[in-house]
């Protein structure tokens, strides 16, 4: 059975037109012979919209009804999207998070994947040529509804495909990769072919193309990602086993983040339990830091990190759980700052990457505030007011 799963986001299915625009272009791909499993997201803004309701009724509500609610926005899209299939002629099954198996751990909203009941999943591909699933959600141990997070419905398109042993396509309004963001830096290129690990480097470090939990559950199961745009016959990006990448550059690509949250921590006391404190913390709250740097002298203790933007209300309640701990301690937030990175397996086997990258920021005049490195990337935090000019001299040193 020449089966596929296909991922359709919340831009491709926005309206009925486009709703529409994506059956017709299912129903043939079922014509030539194909089984689809479809996941999909929720129209448009339709999650935007519906934590600004919940907003407007509570400012401390509980997330197991938060979670409930938001699910309904997939819902909504696979019953247009079933029918009208049907009407089509395509014979279609419609299946929210939990009628596929979906089974999850974790907070209700950004739990993960358990497992997944392939047997529900294959039956109904036996009986229906589309099998349309809700993504985002699933059901948790104790028969409650949970979320996957922001960008969940790539996680659950992907998961799918793991479990079944199949090819995953995942469309949206972008035609594929480009090396840098197209509407930062106008010249560009596009990536036809890129590595799980890099993949994975630019998504967490703030491309926003592909979620990061999607690409390593991907590279664990050798799953073949395509990304490509909804509608379109131009060539999209392949994600891939780095073996079938013919050949590697220095740096692959440039991302930024501009929605993140410098963090700086200052204690007079050297010996401290602060930072066991601030991981005990963060994990509780289920909060992801990173580019984490300490210094300890005898002026005392300094620890500073990076939060995503998201998390802002969560930091905000650690802080003051941290600030009640340690009653000499200093914090400082900035808003005003961004993460550049540069990404690149080749950085494992080229050596002077990282300074042509600072002399290129130095000779801009663009200061930095702090950096960290893995193995194929190294990132920057800036003043905000500088990212456009960074993401330019960068790409231009590292001609991508």
């Amino acid at each position: 059975m020449d089966a596929k799963v296909l991922k359709f986001g919340g831009s491709s299915v926005g309206g009925f037109d486009r709703i529409r625009s994506v059956a017709e272009q299912l129903q043939e791909r079922v014509q030539s012979g194909e089984k689809l499993i479809v996941v999909v997201s929720a129209m448009g803004r339709t999650t935007d919209e519906l934590l600004t309701n919940i907003n407007t009724l509570s400012s401390t509500p509980k997330e197991d009804h938060v979670a409930l609610l938001l699910t309904t926005g997939e819902q909504q899209t696979i019953s247009y999207l079933s029918i009208i299939l049907e009407n089509l002629g395509v014979r279609t099954k419609a299946m929210t998070g939990y009628q596929a198996g979906i089974k999850t751990f974790g907070g209700h909203m950004k739990s993960r994947i358990a497992s997944i009941d392939q047997e529900a999943i294959e039956s109904s591909l036996a009986l229906y040529d589309v099998v349309v699933i809700a993504g985002f959600q699933g059901i948790n141990g104790d028969g409650e509804i949970t979320t996957l997070g922001r960008g969940g419905s790539d996680t659950t398109a992907v998961a799918l495909a793991a479990r079944c042993n199949i090819p995953c396509e995942i469309y949206t309004d972008v035609e594929g990769l480009y090396a840098t963001d197209p509407r930062l830096y106008s010249a560009a290129g596009r990536i036809y072919e890129i590595n799980y690990d890099e993949m994975m480097e630019m998504s967490a470090l703030g491309a926003g193309v592909l979620e990061t939990r999607c690409i390593e559950i991907a590279k664990n199961h050798s799953i073949p990602l395509y990304l490509g745009q909804t509608s379109s016959e131009k060539k999209g990006t392949w994600v891939m086993q780095e073996t079938e990448i013919i050949e590697r550059k220095a740096v692959t690509g440039i991302a930024l983040d501009s929605s993140m949250m410098h963090v700086t921590l200052y204690e007079p006391e050297q010996d401290s339990t602060l930072i066991f404190d601030m991981f005990n913390q963060f994990d509780s709250h289920e909060v992801n830091i990173d580019m984490i740097s300490q210094v300890i002298n005898s002026g005392g203790f300094q620890l500073s990190f990076t939060v995503k933007g998201t998390d802002s209300l969560q930091l905000h309640e650690i802080l003051e759980l941290i600030e009640e701990m340690h009653g000499e301690i200093v914090t400082e937030v900035r808003t005003d700052r961004a993460k550049v990175s540069i990404i690149g397996s080749g950085m494992r086997d080229m050596t002077g990457v990282a300074s042509k990258a600072f002399i290129a920021l130095h000779q801009s005049g663009i200061p930095f505030y702090q950096t960290t490195t893995s193995e194929i990337s190294i990132s920057y935090v800036i003043d905000k007011k500088n990212e456009t000019q960074a993401v330019e001299v960068l790409a231009e040193k590292f001609n991508i």
